[in-house]
């Protein structure tokens, strides 16, 4: 276990349907959000990212690995998709987090 903390990020959308009735400027948001999260991933900020499928409806899933809380808040403010409004953004912190060795 590293000595950082880690989050999971749920990004919600703003409907059950969504991504598959996008807008193009929700497209373009989409788009936006998924480059910050590409950033993440290269900074080692975000562990993981990418949709996941239920059968209710499609939510983003990401888990961060910050060294402190309040940056957890800095990433989900600067978000394109939770900045423009098209999604909103859940943040929980994880109890313990085991990373294989590969990312730690």
């Amino acid at each position: 276990m590293s000595g950082k903390q880690h989050y999971l990020y749920r990004l919600l959308p703003p409907r059950p349907e969504f991504p598959s009735d996008m807008t193009p400027e929700e497209a373009a948001v989409m788009q936006e959000h998924g480059d910050y999260w590409d950033g993440l991933l290269d900074r080692g900020v975000a562990v993981v990212f990418g949709p996941v499928a239920e059968p209710t409806g499609t939510w983003g899933l990401g888990v961060l690995e910050v060294d402190h809380a309040d940056e957890v808040d800095r990433i989900r403010a600067g978000d394109p998709a939770v900045r423009s409004g098209v999604a909103t953004a859940e943040v929980h912190p994880m109890i313990s987090a085991y990373l294989r060795p590969s990312i730690r």
